[in-house]
């Protein structure tokens, strides 16, 4: 891990009311990650963060065996795993048309050697930001950022709780306010946005039958359904229904408020997920569903300002790689910024790093969208080529579990996976 200590940076002349290295705008997994991890090098870091409490948003709970490894080398990985995370060894995947295999050992079959870790996000928020605030940062809780002047020397306009207003002066201003984000325009980003394709409606539940054991992720082509199972500590789980939005998905609606629980319930069992699991069931939080469209800004620095997490790229939460990309940019960004006394370029450096590993995630999810998830004429066709192939030599699909954006992604890997490789 690279240590650069921030005492080694040249000194700036600053106009504004308090002397920060950078302020970060959101105080959520991303934002608080990053700023952890340079407190803990000696930063002086501003966290300005909305909410004075979180709240259940419906948001990813999950590392991937490849996130858990960008945890790890932040600094995280025994705090998330103390303060509430829950490690899942196993990985069950079932896709309707193929045969039913044992569950997957995460720790045996990727090469981090690391199993999955679910937790619940608003408690950990609470941890990450408190841990940022313990390293050093200074966290302010309840203010809304109004705006953001980029520049060299980008200045920060906040309104406090009590009604004052201040600003900020900061060598960078780092943008880690969600899919949403206001930096992004502020910092006059470009987004691209693909077309809805899932809506995804997630519940969180306690005594829900689902192994506790495993993560479980049904797939129903034909159907162009999901139903996925997500353990957590405490006896809860997070459960997730996804469908693919053909013509408004026939007429489904969206699913939010508890009375949508059966709805929830019906269209998880038609996914493929055995009855029985919601039997005793007891919804202990909010539904809420959610289009499973990319957004994305490419290279996400310009100006004095950088984009991390959901604002830098807001991938498809059908496939739950949400959290880990987040603690990617964090590390990247972090690493850049301790190896580089030119921020500017360390940050340009960060962006190249970012378009790379996001694009590797969205090629790679939208294969498997297409070929598991889709149900239109021409995903079935596609289907009918690939799958039988893939029984014959399930070396053929993708590692994003455990690999993620190290996974081949380039169009051999794709070739390969459709079946496009054979004559």
């Amino acid at each position: 891990m690279l240590t650069r200590p921030f005492a080694q940076v040249p000194a700036w002349r600053w106009r504004g009311s308090v002397r920060h290295d950078l302020a970060v705008v959101g105080g959520g997994i991303a934002g608080a990650s990053l700023a952890y991890a340079l407190a803990r090098a000696g930063a002086k870091v501003l966290v300005l963060e909305r909410e004075t409490a979180f709240r259940d948003r419906v948001r990813g709970e999950q590392l991937h065996c490849w996130g858990v490894a960008e945890a790890r080398l932040l600094g995280l990985h025994e705090l998330l795993r103390a303060q509430g995370g829950h490690e899942v060894r196993l990985w069950s995947s079932r896709v309707g048309g193929l045969p039913s295999g044992s569950p997957r050992d995460l720790v045996d079959t990727t090469p981090h050697r690391l199993p999955a870790l679910n937790f619940h996000h608003p408690e950990m928020q609470e941890v990450v930001l408190q841990a940022a605030e313990a390293a050093g940062a200074e966290v302010r809780r309840g203010v809304v950022v109004q705006g953001v002047t980029p520049g060299q020397r980008p200045l920060i306009r906040v309104r406090t709780p009590g009604g004052a207003n201040e600003e900020f002066d900061t060598r960078l201003v780092v943008g880690a306010d969600g899919r949403n984000s206001a930096c992004r325009g502020w910092g006059g980003f470009q987004v691209h946005r693909e077309p809805d394709r899932m809506i995804v409606a997630g519940a969180l539940m306690h005594g829900y039958g689902a192994p506790t054991d495993r993560i479980t992720s049904i797939m129903d082509p034909a159907g162009g359904r999901l139903s996925f199972s997500a353990p957590l500590s405490r006896g809860r789980c997070r459960s997730y229904f996804a469908w693919f939005d053909v013509a408004g998905s026939h007429g489904r609606r969206r699913l939010a408020g508890p009375r949508s629980l059966a709805d929830f319930a019906a269209g998880s069992i038609a996914a493929g997920a055995p009855s029985e699991w919601f039997a005793s069931a007891e919804l202990i939080g909010p539904i809420a569903s959610f289009p499973g469209a990319d957004n994305w800004v490419p290279n996400p620095y310009r100006d004095g300002m950088a984009l991390i997490g959901d604002a830098a790229a807001s991938s498809d939460p059908s496939f739950g790689a949400g959290l880990s990309l987040a603690l990617g940019d964090a590390r990247s960004l972090r690493d850049r910024l301790l190896a580089n006394e030119d921020w500017e370029v360390a940050a340009r450096e960060y962006a190249a790093e970012h378009d790379g590993r996001y694009g590797a995630v969205r090629r790679i999810t939208g294969w498997i969208r297409t070929l598991f998830l889709d149900p239109r004429p021409e995903a079935v066709a596609l289907r009918a080529r690939a799958l039988p192939r893939i029984v014959a030599d399930p070396s053929r699909r993708v590692d994003y579990v455990g690999l993620g954006p190290l996974a081949p992604s380039d169009d051999a890997a794709r070739r390969r996976l459709f079946g496009e490789d054979e004559g």
